[in-house]
């Protein structure tokens, strides 16, 4: 069912003069259009001079349960309550899952189900640091990749209940967490994560399995094979059923059932490959995601790694492309061509990016570094258009010799009507879209980017929809969000982490 509320523009509650103050100057850098209202900023700025304590320990990616926001960081994660989007208040910003290594990787990667936080520790702990480096109060151990699985019953103090490990014998070092993919099976009290490690000695997934019940109980399964490297995956349910990793050259596509039990063929544990697509001109596939009605896969690559300027007016047109596939059979449909130029002194790639919960049109939201937000509708996929953006001033080096400073936006993603803008070196910035594109979209009540947890027909006019809206206010789907009647519900939820 269906339920239409109120715009979130009427709902959300004014910032306080000290708040409107930090988001201004939070942004007072920025070149953005003129539908995009900074919001609410929660800080954790990051130095960018290399002689400073802190300089390097970035922040990376979002994840959102309720009115709870997870950031992670290279050194841990943030937890920050997002109820008043204007005034965002910071929970915790735990750090202990430190290492000498974390700002050359370990990026932790974070997902939320209920009480559960899992966090992905990417790079292996060598010998000189094996002594120190440690997560949740306990060493980590020689040549640990993988994930940390927190209970976060309270916030403000995460507890550690499972460590998973990915090197072993036949998963070669290298082969640990760059990036982490929910799939919940709650009517088998599961969760699935499936992870991607982005390097070429580990060419698929690996699936570990969170029985909700006991999730100190979480182990490894196995690998499922993509024939190239996966640097991220996404999955989406509900009708569609596909499974996505991008990676090396290009993407690879699954199909699952979630009616066949696990273990067997086709079910969560054991995807079954439908096929597998090579891009000329790619080699770091980066980011896969899905229409909600499950017809088109988008895809974006990061050349360079993410810490080079591939946005400029010389670069390639390539490297500056996001894609359009048919998601069934891989068809190309589209390109589009990042919009605005950057210096050669701004690192810049398509990055992370999700689908608004829309079925009058396709609306992409991106994070590109630091070309910033980018808002992209391309319900033609061959005739995109960038709609909105939020573009900030060029970070500048204060080492010589001067290069480029990592930095920018990390992920940006749309959730109950706002963009939640995840950047390196500012904290997180909360942005209102004022725009028809969005109206109608349907209001999650979590969000773990690279899942989405149902799918549903696209009722506009495919390809050649007009911007023109013919619905006001944000539509709740049901068995996502809290009945607004105050009873009770039934959710996806559960109590995790007990």
């Amino acid at each position: 069912m269906l339920v239409l509320v109120l715009s979130v523009v009427g709902l959300t509650m004014p910032p306080t003069l000290a708040s409107a103050e930090l988001v201004l100057d939070a942004v007072s850098t920025f070149d953005y259009g003129y539908n995009m209202h900074p919001m609410g900023y929660s800080a954790r700025e990051i130095p960018l001079d290399n002689t400073v304590p802190g300089q390097g320990v970035f922040n990376s990616d979002l994840a959102i349960w309720g009115n709870i926001a997870v950031q992670g960081t290279y050194a841990g994660f943030r937890l920050i309550d997002i109820s008043a989007p204007a005034n965002p208040r910071e929970i915790i910003n735990y750090t202990g899952c430190s290492s000498p290594t974390n700002t050359v990787g370990n990026q932790g990667d974070v997902l939320v189900w209920g009480n559960l936080l899992i966090r992905s520790w990417n790079s292996p702990v060598s010998a000189a640091n094996a002594a120190t480096a440690s997560c949740g109060g306990q060493l980590v151990g020689l040549g640990f990749e993988g994930l940390h699985i927190f209970d976060i019953s309270d916030p403000t103090n995460p507890q550690l209940v499972r460590a998973v490990r990915m090197a072993s014998d036949t998963t070669p070092a290298g082969c640990g967490s760059h990036t982490a993919t929910l799939v919940p099976d709650v009517a088998r009290g599961n969760l699935y994560v499936y992870n991607s490690a982005s390097s070429g000695a580990c060419p698929g997934i690996d699936i570990v399995k969170i029985p909700l019940a006991n999730p100190a109980a979480a182990a490894f399964l196995r690998r499922e094979l993509a024939g190239r490297s996966c640097h991220d995956t996404s999955v989406i349910m509900g009708d569609v059923n596909l499974v996505a990793c991008a990676g090396g050259n290009g993407f690879t596509v699954w199909t699952v059932d979630p009616t066949i039990a696990p273990p067997a063929e086709g079910s969560f544990e054991d995807p079954v490959l439908l096929y597998s697509r090579s891009i000329t001109g790619v080699s770091i596939g980066h980011s896969a995601s899905f229409t909600w009605d499950g017809k088109v896969l988008i895809f974006g690559h990061e050349p360079g790694g993410g810490g080079q300027a591939q946005c400029q007016a010389t670069s390639s047109v390539t490297n500056r492309s996001l894609f359009f596939f048919d998601a069934r059979t891989g068809g190309l449909l589209g390109t589009f061509v990042h919009p605005r130029p950057q210096t050669n002194l701004e690192n810049c790639t398509w990055h992370n990016f999700n689908i608004v919960p829309t079925d009058k049109r396709y609306v992409l939201v991106a994070g590109n570094y630091q070309s910033g937000i980018s808002v992209v509708e391309f319900t033609d996929p061959a005739n995109a258009t960038e709609i909105a953006y939020a573009d900030p001033a060029t970070l500048v080096d204060p080492n010589p010799p001067v290069g480029i400073e990592l930095g920018g936006d990390w992920s940006t993603y749309f959730y109950r009507g706002l963009i939640y803008e995840s950047d390196i070196t500012r904290g997180v910035i909360i942005w209102n879209l004022s725009d028809n594109v969005v109206a109608g979209a349907m209001m999650l009540e979590h969000l773990n980017p690279q899942t989405q947890e149902t799918s549903f027909p696209f009722k506009g006019t495919a390809f050649g929809l007009s911007r023109r809206s013919d619905q006001q206010g944000f539509v709740i789907l049901r068995g996502f969000v809290e009945d607004d009647s105050g009873g009770d519900h039934e959710d996806f939820g559960g109590e995790a982490g007990q």
